[in-house]
């Protein structure tokens, strides 16, 4: 299955968040590629901890093989090539983690058919050999996102089935930059639409995250007075409402990652580890990040209206 990883500004932690969910998919067992469609920032190999490939890779990436200058994309194999100490120990039962970087360097640039037919033919591929592909695209509506609606919507691509996350923080600005992303004239639901997909189908394909959750009940912030504690609940109950208003929802929200130093800081996987021993991590955040990969591909909770 094909997921999809969209957001309308920077800053969402669409990421790191999707570099969490490929390596708990990992971690059960399924074998998983993340792409790094991020080609104005192809810097996904910085939260797998994989040394000199940090801001994109000078051994001709995802940029070097969509301009046909060579015939495959370079692969890292996660579990080998990482400094991270815990993902350097690939437990047993894990799966394959494999990062497909963009070139170091690279930036933007308008993707033509020859390039639709590379992408087409790479994720065709992929699809055959791992079990969950994560393409991480660049913020907005970018040249990334109208290629992947335009390669879905191929008729060599039909059996294959994909899905869109679409991350958020919990602001007014971002609620309303996510819905325009999905829902306005020039959306993905427009300009999927428009390169033939079935809208109705492409909806229900979309679902959100919401990144960055401060949970006004939560230990985090228990120490703030009553005049600030009454203020985040009225701001909370506001931001439930717009979502409601501009169709994201909680009937379309995926999963919920709350507020978490460590993302905020360091923008890193969080592990067992991370929770338990060194306590640097919150439960809560693990288990978010766990129930959302769960979800990914459990039709129960795509099957809602």
């Amino acid at each position: 299955m094909l997921v999809f990883a969209a957001s309308d500004k920077g800053g969402t932690g669409r990421s790191v968040t999707s570099a969490n969910l490929a390596y708990q998919r990992a971690l059960a067992g399924d074998h998983v590629a993340y792409v790094d469609f991020d080609f104005g920032s192809p810097t996904a190999a910085a939260v797998f901890d994989v040394p000199g490939a940090m801001r994109g890779t000078e051994d001709r990436g995802l940029h070097s093989y969509l301009e046909g200058e060579v015939a495959e994309p370079a692969r890292i194999d996660v579990w080998r090539q990482t400094e991270h100490p815990l993902l350097r120990a690939r437990p047993n039962q894990s799966g394959r983690l494999v990062l497909l970087p963009g070139d170091a360097g690279g930036g933007e640039f308008a993707t033509g058919e020859d390039a639709l037919e590379r992408c087409i033919d790479l994720l065709l591929r992929l699809h055959s050999e791992f079990d969950l592909i994560m393409v991480d695209l660049s913020a907005g509506r970018s040249y990334a996102v109208d290629m992947v609606l335009a390669a879905t919507a191929h008729p060599r691509m039909r059996s294959v089935p994909f899905r869109w996350l679409v991350f958020h923080r919990w602001t007014r600005q971002h609620v309303i930059a996510a819905s325009g992303l999905v829902h306005k004239e020039h959306g993905i639901i427009a300009g999927g639409v428009a390169r033939g997909h079935d809208e109705d189908a492409l909806r229900a394909a979309i679902r959100f995250v919401r990144a960055a959750v401060p949970d006004p009940e939560s230990p985090l912030w228990s120490h703030g007075s009553p005049a600030q504690a009454a203020w985040m609940q009225a701001c909370d109950e506001a931001l439930r409402r717009l979502a409601a208003e501009q169709r994201i929802g909680d009937s379309v929200v995926l999963g919920v990652v709350p507020l978490e130093p460590i993302l905020q800081w360091r923008e890193q996987l969080i592990t067992e580890e991370d929770v338990l021993a060194t306590q640097i991590a919150n439960k809560e955040t693990l288990e978010a990040l766990e129930e959302i990969a769960l979800r990914l591909t459990d039709d129960a909770y795509w099957g809602r209206p």
